[in-house]
């Protein structure tokens, strides 16, 4: 698959769509293909501002980065969306229906949306979708949201990939603030409490107020203190007071030195992570491993060996070879 990196860095839309699909190839060619593109585009990425979007299902997410898209779009930035779509667990496919959600911004020629399936991924974050986000930053956009399919794991996975992470709630303090986890609020750079539009206007004012008491007993891990805000999508209110706040946040994380940090303790991470999915994938190749795996399985279903000795001689076997 041949990519035009000179068109990549132009900012051609086809050129980077086409860049991202090779990426997520399963071909081993075209895996080694992808690295070597990612090498060579390396120099022109680490601009962008990374936000992460989060939050339970029916919350806006899609409306609400449709209309903060768009807003951002009328500021003069260039917004490329990386929106994570559930996989069947059957057949493996995905929706894909980013697009169709987001009908407006897709047509802007200022906005990139990219959605890709969350099939084999940890959490609900796609597997490449760090990768996405660097072709996206070579190819010139100053702004990359990053949406994610909902609450729980996938809240750890974005936080570690992005520079400033936002959850979004819906305005139902007594609720949601029972079902919240100690470990999100500590990730969030912001809550926002989306929807506070018609009735749920007074009751979005009693969610913000909730939500900044639960906020005071978590302590923070770096000079930014998470704030809370609310906003309406449909009403496209509050937009301003969101992006002032990500401003201040990216203005003094490049002063201090924090986003170098943040985004190299990142890179560590993610290939640590990578170096177990790849010893994972050469044990799955292996033939002899292969027999041997399956025979440790039954054998550890059956209750004849434990888990640890079953690993233990898989990794003996294949490291013999």
């Amino acid at each position: 698959m041949s990519i035009d990196i000179q068109k990549l860095v132009a900012g051609d839309r086809r050129s980077l769509a086409k860049a991202i699909t090779l990426t997520e190839s399963k071909l081993d060619s075209h895996r080694d293909e992808s690295q070597k593109l990612l090498e060579q585009i390396l120099p022109h990425t680490g601009k962008s501002l990374r936000i992460g979007i989060s939050g339970v299902p029916g919350v806006g997410k899609s409306t609400f980065i449709e209309t903060f898209g768009l807003f951002l779009i009328s500021l003069g930035k260039k917004v490329a969306v990386l929106a994570v779509d559930p996989s069947s667990p059957i057949s493996g496919g995905s929706l894909l229906g980013d697009k169709t959600r987001m009908e407006v911004l897709s047509q802007q020629q200022e906005a990139f949306i990219r959605p890709s399936p969350a099939s084999g991924s940890l959490g609900g974050v796609a597997q490449k979708t760090r990768e996405a986000m660097l072709l996206c930053e070579a190819a010139g956009y100053d702004i990359i949201l990053v949406e994610t399919v909902g609450v729980g794991q996938s809240e750890y996975e974005v936080a570690s990939m992005v520079d400033f992470f936002m959850v979004l709630m819906l305005p139902n303090a007594g609720d949601e603030l029972q079902g919240i986890k100690k470990g999100i609020l500590e990730l969030a750079s912001s809550i926002i409490i989306n929807k506070a539009d018609g009735d749920s206007i007074n009751l979005a004012k009693l969610s913000l107020s909730h939500y900044t008491n639960a906020l005071r007993l978590v302590h923070p891990t770096s000079f930014w203190i998470p704030r809370v805000l609310s906003c309406s999508s449909i009403e496209r209110k509050g937009l301003e007071d969101i992006w002032k706040m990500i401003s201040d946040y990216h203005t003094e994380a490049q002063k201090n030195g924090e986003l170098l940090s943040k985004r190299s303790v990142q890179n560590k991470k993610w290939m640590d992570k990578l170096i177990h999915e790849m010893m994972e994938m050469r044990l799955k190749k292996n033939a002899n491993v292969q027999k041997m795996w399956r025979d440790l399985e039954n054998s550890v279903t059956e209750g004849k060996s434990t888990a640890f000795g079953a690993a233990k001689l898989i990794i003996e076997e294949y490291f013999k070879q």
